[in-house]
C-alpha cells in the first residue's frame, strides 16, 4: 500500500497541470424528471430531454437549459431540486401478497415497468427469480429508454443476492419494505401464458410543489440542493432559475450562492428582476438590492424566446443565455491578458426584452450591470464588463468579469493539480517539486500572454516551504501560497491554498509587506505575516 502511495505521489508530482478547456455552468432548479439531489453532466439538449425529460412550463430550468445551448454553451451540469416529489410504485405478485417497487426518482413521468422469470434457475428453490426493470418513453409504449436486468436474485435476506440490497444499486427502482416471504410470480403477456410480459407502475407519483429558497439552498451536510455541487469540478458559473414563472429568487437564496461560489471559485449568475423594466429602475432597484460581491455577476435585460410548448413568444430570465454567451470564451490566457472580453452578443433565437441606449449601458455599466446585444456595437469605447462588486471588492480587478475568471481559473487548476499531496509527509524535496510544477504551469500562462502588467520576474510567485508550513500547523495539513500579478503594475493577488485529510479550500490573502518591487519567489524575508480577509 505504501509502495502504491508512493507511486501516485510520483506520478501526480512529474504530470504537468492541466489546462481545462471545458468549464461547466450548474443549473439548480425543478425538472420534470430525473435524479434528485444529484448532479449529472449533460452535453446537448437532448441530453437534457433523455435525463430530465425537456422542457415543462412549471420549470424555468429547462428553458434556461434551452437557452444555453441554443447560445453556444458546451457543457452543463444539472441539479434537480423536488419539494415533496413522491415515486411511482409498481406492484410485482406473489402468492398472498406483492413485492412492491417504486421509483427512484419522483414524479409522474417516470413510466417503469418490470417482468418477472425463473430462466434458468433451480426449479426446486421458492425464493429466487430474474427481474428486468425498464424505463419507456410513455405508458403501453416499447420505447426503451433505459433497462436494467438483476438475475438470480432473492427474497431471503441472508443471501447474498437479496433483491432489497440488490436493487440499492439501480438508477431506476427500489424494494419498498416489508419484503414478502415468497418470490414474485413470473409475468405473463396479457390474456395469455405466455412469457414475457410486463407489470406497469402505478399512476401515483407526484411532481411536488413549486421550490422554495430552502428547497434550492438546501443542505451543506446531506449534500442536497445548491449543495450538491460541492464535488463537481472545473465549476465555471452557478445559475439558479425563477423559481416559477412568476417568483423571483429570494435574497437567502442568493447570499448562500455568492459564498459558495466565493467558496468554490465559481460566479454566480443572477437575472435582473422582472421589475426592473428600464434602465432607471435597473439603478433604483440595486441601491435597494443592496447585493455587492465580486463572485456574482448580472445582465440586463431580460431575453424574449419563442415557448415551444405554448407556441409564442414570451419573457424569460436570461441567466442561462448569459452562461451561454460566456461559454463560448474558454481561453484562459485571453482571460488574463485583458480587461475586455468579446461582445456578448446573443444569437439568433432570442431577442432582448427591450433595447438600452449606448449612454444606459454606460451608466449601467458603472453601477456593475452588464448589458446584453443582439448586434455589435459600433462604440470604440465600449463598457467592459463587469461583476457585482461595484468597490466593495478588496481588488480593483475584481470589478471586472475577464480578471476575475482568469484568476478562478488559475487557481482551480493548480488547486486540483496538488491534492495529491493530502495527508503526506512534507519534506523539502515534495515541496520543491510542488513549486516547480505550479510555477512551470504559470510560466506557460505567462509566455502565451498572462501578466502582461508585469515585468517577466514578477509575474507571479509560489511558496510552500517552511514559511508556511512550520512546525506547529496541524498534521497532515498543507499550505500552499500563489500570487499573481494583476492588471495594474505593481499589484497583486494572493491565495492560500490548503490541503489537508478533511478536504482541500482556498481563500484570499493580504500579505502585509507587498512593495511595488516585491518578488515572492526570490526576495520574502523569513518570515510572512498573513491576514485573511
Amino acid at each position: 500500500m505504501q509502495e502504491d502511495a508512493a507511486l501516485a505521489e510520483t506520478l501526480s508530482a512529474e504530470r504537468p497541470i492541466a489546462h481545462a478547456r471545458e468549464q461547466l455552468t450548474a443549473f439548480v432548479g425543478r425538472t420534470l424528471r430525473g435524479p434528485v439531489d444529484t448532479p449529472v453532466v449533460i452535453q446537448s439538449f437532448a441530453d437534457f430531454q433523455q435525463t430530465f425529460g425537456g422542457l415543462w412550463q412549471p420549470s424555468p430550468l429547462s428553458y434556461a437549459v434551452e437557452h444555453f445551448f441554443e447560445q453556444g454553451g458546451r457543457q452543463a451540469v444539472i441539479v434537480r431540486v423536488a419539494n415533496a416529489a413522491t415515486p411511482a410504485t409498481l406492484a410485482l405478485r406473489c402468492e398472498h401478497e406483492s413485492l412492491v417497487l417504486e421509483a427512484r426518482a419522483p414524479g409522474t413521468r417516470e413510466f417503469l415497468r418490470a417482468s418477472v422469470d425463473y430462466d434458468q434457475l433451480d426449479p426446486a428453490d421458492p425464493l429466487r427469480f430474474n427481474l428486468v426493470v425498464q424505463r419507456v418513453r410513455a405508458p403501453g409504449s416499447e420505447r426503451i429508454e433505459e433497462q436494467e436486468i438483476f438475475r438470480g436474485v432473492s427474497t431471503d435476506p441472508g443471501s447474498i443476492n437479496y433483491v432489497a440490497m440488490a436493487l440499492l444499486q439501480s438508477k431506476l427502482a427500489r424494494v419498498r419494505h416489508p419484503v414478502p416471504a415468497q418470490r414474485p410470480l413470473p409475468t405473463l403477456m396479457p390474456g395469455t401464458q405466455l412469457p414475457v410480459g410486463y407489470v406497469s407502475a402505478n399512476p401515483d407519483g407526484h411532481d411536488g410543489k413549486p421550490l422554495s429558497d430552502y428547497d434550492i439552498i438546501g443542505s451543506a451536510t446531506r449534500r442536497t440542493g445548491l449543495h450538491a455541487l460541492t464535488d463537481v469540478e472545473n465549476l465555471a458559473f452557478v445559475y439558479i432559475p425563477p423559481l416559477s414563472r412568476t417568483t423571483e429568487v429570494g435574497a437567502s437564496t442568493v447570499l448562500v450562492a455568492a459564498k459558495f461560489c466565493r467558496e468554490h471559485q465559481a460566479l454566480l449568475i443572477l437575472d435582473p428582476p422582472q421589475a426592473w423594466d428600464a434602465p432607471s429602475a435597473v439603478l433604483n432597484g440595486l441601491k435597494d438590492l443592496n447585493f455587492y460581491s465580486d463572485s456574482a455577476l448580472m445582465f440586463y435585460p431580460r431575453i424574449v424566446g419563442v415557448d415551444r410548448l405554448r407556441g409564442h413568444n414570451e419573457v424569460f430570465g436570461n441567466g442561462g443565455a448569459v452562461a451561454g454567451v460566456l461559454s463560448r470564451v474558454d481561453d484562459a490566457v485571453a482571460l488574463g491578458s485583458t480587461r475586455y472580453e468579446p461582445e456578448p452578443l446573443l444569437r439568433a433565437g432570442a431577442k432582448l426584452a427591450r433595447e438600452v441606449s449606448a449612454p444606459d449601458r454606460a451608466r449601467l455599466a458603472t453601477a456593475g450591470i452588464n448589458v446584453l446585444q443582439s448586434v455589435r456595437s459600433a462604440e470604440r469605447d465600449r463598457p467592459v464588463l463587469r461583476t457585482l462588486a461595484c468597490g466593495a471588492s478588496a481588488s480593483a480587478d475584481w470589478a471586472y468579469l475577464a480578471p476575475r475568471r482568469f484568476a478562478l481559473y488559475v487557481i482551480r487548476a493548480i488547486e486540483r493539480a496538488t491534492r495529491w499531496v493530502t495527508g503526506m509527509p512534507i519534506d523539502a524535496g515534495v515541496q520543491q517539486r510542488i513549486t516547480w510544477r505550479v510555477s512551470e504551469f504559470l510560466e506557460g500562462l505567462r509566455t502565451a500572454g498572462a501578466f502582461a502588467a508585469a515585468p517577466e520576474h514578477e509575474a507571479f510567485a509560489v511558496v510552500c516551504d517552511e514559511r508556511i508550513n512550520g512546525e506547529h500547523q496541524e498534521p497532515g495539513t498543507f499550505h500552499l501560497l500563489v500570487q499573481l500579478a494583476a492588471l495594474h503594475a505593481g499589484e497583486y493577488h494572493s491565495f492560500m491554498i490548503t490541503h489537508s485529510t478533511g478536504g482541500s479550500r482556498v481563500r484570499p490573502v493580504s500579505i502585509n509587506r507587498l512593495e511595488p518591487s516585491f518578488r515572492l519567489a526570490s526576495d520574502l524575508a523569513s518570515e510572512i505575516t498573513l491576514t485573511v480577509r
